[in-house]
């Protein structure tokens, strides 16, 4: 069965990947009192989208850095340097050059990142801290001198939204076209007005931006495995000797690496004054860098993967959003405990009986930690993205697979 599930074509793998997480959702739901459906809802399907858009860019910017074997820890900082720069560029001149100054921001951050570790062979760790400990005492000090204000800026334009025709409403050429998936939302069929629900939300009120950013996963994965270009950079990557030994400049493989890892995480700063918070603010960023990073890793250093991890990341935070009582974030406990009922029963069919016992302990935790409370903490949907990455570390390491020379110095011509 998973030899026949792999053979199908990737956007239909993961459509049904998506429908199964929504039946699931769906009956996790159900069992809240007066279960209303909001776990599938479209509202949350839409923040969802928003949320994860930042984490995708910057989980994008580490898939070109760690490619050409440059270890990114600095995506935070030049996240904040594309919130500062976009929010500036934005108000100044237009919300398009908001979005080409976000980039080039982050680009920069990128570029010393380079210089340090590419040229001057500076531990890649060191250097991204210290790009991280720099962006926010330069923003600060920027906003202050243009905006007037040490903290935050004037409200920030966007790019606008759309509907998809027919599907969510909408116009097509100036006629208004139905909405055929509310209309099945609304009739209230079990999974498959859940279904509508939550497929609605992803083509509904779409930021343009985020139409921007979805179509960089494709042009990833299309430009690292596809072209020269990619094979060269992916070849820094993996061992830059060999690459150097064809004639293919590593140097310059590697700086064009990092410098595009920078300008994307500079594009998700600029998302995030731009479309999220309609501001710059100091410490906006709240670390979506980094679990951007945690994307990456869970999304096996694949553009797809990396999509998937930001969506599943992205969740929660839209979710706590919109659940004023708890009710939701709460039954998302009964989605975590299924979660690793399931892991562990994988894991015994593979014969790993260690983390067949972890994986049903954890699932048994979470279960009593469901039954046991009426409304889930706060802070909850801030950890799950971090408490994910740990159980696939535990659970998957065996099938992740880093760049074989990420995070190593290069020295041309070194043997």
């Amino acid at each position: 069965m998973l030899a026949a599930l792999h053979r199908l074509p990737t956007w239909l793998r993961f459509a049904l990947y998506a429908s199964v997480g929504v039946l699931v959702l769906a009956i996790a739901e159900s069992f809240e009192s007066g279960g209303v459906g909001r776990l599938t809802a479209d509202t949350a399907s839409r923040a969802m989208l928003k949320w994860c858009i930042p984490i995708l860019l910057a989980g994008l910017g580490g898939l070109f850095s760690e490619r050409a074997s440059i270890v990114n820890i600095g995506l935070e900082g030049m996240m904040i340097l594309g919130t500062w720069f976009g929010a500036w560029a934005a108000l100044e001149f237009s919300p398009w050059m908001g979005l080409v100054f976000g980039v080039l921001g982050g680009a920069l951050g990128g570029l010393i990142h380079a210089v340090a570790t590419v040229s001057f062979g500076v531990d890649h760790v060191i250097s991204g801290v210290a790009i991280n400990i720099m962006a926010p005492g330069v923003t600060t000090f920027l906003s202050s001198e243009v905006f007037g204000n040490r903290t935050q800026s004037p409200d920030v334009p966007g790019l606008g939204e759309v509907d998809v025709p027919v599907l969510a409403g909408g116009t097509f050429f100036g006629a208004e076209t139905p909405d055929i998936l509310g209309s099945i939302a609304d009739q209230g069929v079990f999974f498959v007005s859940d279904l509508a629900s939550f497929a609605r939300g992803l083509v509904s009120g779409i930021a343009i931006f985020s139409l921007i950013a979805l179509a960089l996963v494709p042009l990833s994965g299309w430009f690292l495995w596809k072209t020269r270009a990619g094979l060269q950079l992916r070849s820094a990557g993996e061992y830059p000797l060999a690459g150097e030994s064809l004639g293919v400049n590593v140097i310059r493989r590697m700086y064009l690496g990092v410098v595009v890892s920078g300008a994307l995480a500079g594009l998700g700063g600029a998302f995030i004054a731009m479309e999220l918070t309609g501001f710059y603010q100091n410490g906006q960023t709240g670390g979506r860098g980094f679990i951007g990073l945690a994307a990456l890793i869970f999304g096996n250093w694949r553009p797809l993967g990396i999509l998937a991890a930001a969506f599943l990341f992205g969740y929660p935070f839209g979710v706590s959003l919109r659940d004023l009582d708890g009710q939701s974030t709460h039954a998302l406990l009964l989605v975590v405990s299924f979660c690793l009922a399931v892991v562990s029963l994988w894991a015994a069919t593979a014969r790993r009986l260690v983390d067949a016992v972890m994986a049903l302990v954890f699932a048994v935790v979470m279960f009593a930690w469901y039954v046991q409370t009426d409304v889930a903490p706060d802070w909850l949907p801030n950890a799950m993205p971090y408490v994910i990455v740990l159980l696939v570390l535990v659970f998957a390491a065996q099938r992740l697979r880093a760049p074989a020379f990420d995070g190593q110095i290069y020295r041309r011509g070194a043997t």
